[in-house]
């Protein structure tokens, strides 16, 4: 099963195409160089992928491209050389070196694969880092590949698309001790960690209601896609499946957060970013590590929904986590919105209504809001600028750096650092996992009409069997996590 693109038919698939229209320390695996680059390898190179094509270049060595789809490792190419000749012409020396490192990758490519388990067998020394930029079914098995060869893992979100996945990462990052991030990208910026330390330190008071919302809602596909085209001959449809069981190529399958075997809906698209601050925040995360003073608890998680959906997800949503105490925090609930669900629009329009006019459409669609006895905090759908509410209470109150907690160079930045040695990202997978599992737990519980409990010690949903067993899936032959 396993493929790598050679040269000369990466080149015959490009013919074809154009043919047609807080948290622990990271240890790292070996040390390097202040100025050594890292060899980094993009697997997933479209979509999302393609930030990391333009970006990676910038900031370390390229080595290696994966793909299942020859058609995105032309479009790299073809960004690269556009990249190029525009940055030739900049009058930025800074520029310039991005353009020069562009066309070093069009002069000598990085290697080519469909199959990333063949391009890590390859690779030896050669690739120390791997971008994991693929659809959410295929997180999980190229993630815990790297992370056993020994690479440094940088997962987009949402890390998993099940909790089991989650808890397996978890562990391999620790047992290899690599340095891992998942990018949810909004953790990095200067307004979330200001945001973080103004409720840390109590200015809005006690937490009382924790509200996250996003307006996109389900696409509620009752049948699968019908009929049988082609398969396109640049895409490896056995490949993209992954570890999902086999079924007849159909372009919709693709569309993965229509279906739950392939995506996480809304709220591993958006949650893993809007409800991030709260989760950090209220150090929800710490129900996922037994101290002396936090002992095994439950957290309670139910879902009222447009219609129960196995195959897609629901049309609109309200899923509540009943969160027990954790050190300083007294219980709360935390409650997800999506789609026009029951209540929504009484929520949103009174707080968003307080934005400037013309920021309103940024923060309508998705976002969170706490609010506490002394004040309220309402922020965009990525957690990376908030108002303060009432606004005259706290308008001499500085919202765009933190004051006490470190400052970020971006999410990119900050986990190389960690490979070479250096702190560990926020979004590591030792935080990264309880807010993944956390989420996922609500995508469980719209499928449900029972209050879930689960203990997050355990990795186990303690009572109700058919939904514990939701936790995982059975990955069909030749794939392993």
């Amino acid at each position: 099963m396993a493929r790598r693109i050679s040269r000369r038919s990466w080149l015959r698939d490009a013919a074809t195409i154009f043919a047609l229209p807080a948290i622990l320390p990271a240890q790292t695996v070996k040390g390097y160089q202040a100025n050594e680059r890292l060899g980094v390898a993009l697997v997933g190179v479209g979509g999302r992928g393609s930030w990391f094509v333009e970006t990676i270049p910038r900031l370390e060595k390229l080595v290696a491209l994966c793909d299942v789809n020859g058609r995105r490792i032309t479009e790299a190419f073809n960004r690269w050389k556009e990249l190029a000749d525009r940055s030739s012409q900049a009058s930025e020396q800074w520029l310039r070196r991005g353009g020069a490192e562009y066309r070093a990758l069009l002069d000598q490519p990085p290697k080519m694969y469909r199959d990333f388990r063949q391009m890590l067998e390859d690779s030896g020394e050669a690739i120390d880092a791997v971008v994991v930029a693929t659809p959410d079914h295929t997180h999980a098995v190229a993630s815990a590949a790297a992370i056993r060869a020994g690479k440094h893992v940088f997962c987009e979100k949402p890390l998993t698309r099940t909790v089991h996945e989650s808890r397996a990462l978890r562990e391999l990052a620790r047992k290899y001790k690599v340095a891992t991030a998942m990018g949810n990208q909004g953790t990095y910026s200067g307004a979330f960690r200001r945001a973080l330390e103004l409720i840390r330190d109590g200015v809005l008071g006690e937490i009382s209601e924790v509200h996250v919302w996003n307006d996109a809602g389900g696409a509620d596909r009752r049948t699968p896609p019908e009929g049988e085209p082609p398969i396109p001959g640049e895409l490896d449809w056995d490949l993209w499946l992954g570890p999902v069981a086999y079924r007849k190529f159909h372009p919709q399958w693709m569309q993965r957060n229509l279906w739950r075997e392939f995506g996480t809906g809304q709220l591993g698209n958006w949650g893993s970013h809007t409800a991030n601050l709260a989760f950090m925040a209220l150090k929800v995360y710490e129900l996922w590590s037994e101290t002396e003073t936090q002992k095994p608890q439950v957290i309670r998680c139910t879902a009222k929904t447009s219609g129960l959906n196995r195959l897609s997800f629901p049309r609109w949503e309200i899923v509540e986590w009943e969160i027990p105490a954790r050190r300083e925090f007294p219980p709360i609930t935390i409650r997800w919105w999506n789609g026009d669900s029951p209540g929504f629009r009484d929520l949103v329009k009174p707080i968003v209504e307080m934005a400037p006019e013309k920021d309103r459409n940024l923060w309508r669609f998705a976002g969170t809001l706490l609010v506490g006895t002394e004040g309220t905090i309402h922020t965009t759908g990525h957690n990376m600028w908030f108002q303060l509410l009432p606004a005259e209470k706290f308008s001499a109150v500085q919202r765009q750096r933190p004051e006490r907690f470190p400052d970020s160079r971006g999410p990119e930045q900050d986990w190389f650092a960690a490979c070479r040695g250096g702190p560990a990202p926020w979004s590591q997978f030792d935080y990264a996992v309880p807010l993944n599992e956390f989420l996922m737990l609500g995508n469980i519980a719209t499928q449900f009409e029972e209050t879930l409990e689960y203990d997050p010690l355990a990795n186990k949903i303690v009572n109700h069997p058919e939904a514990d067993a939701l936790l995982r899936y059975e990955y069909r032959e030749g794939w392993v996590l």
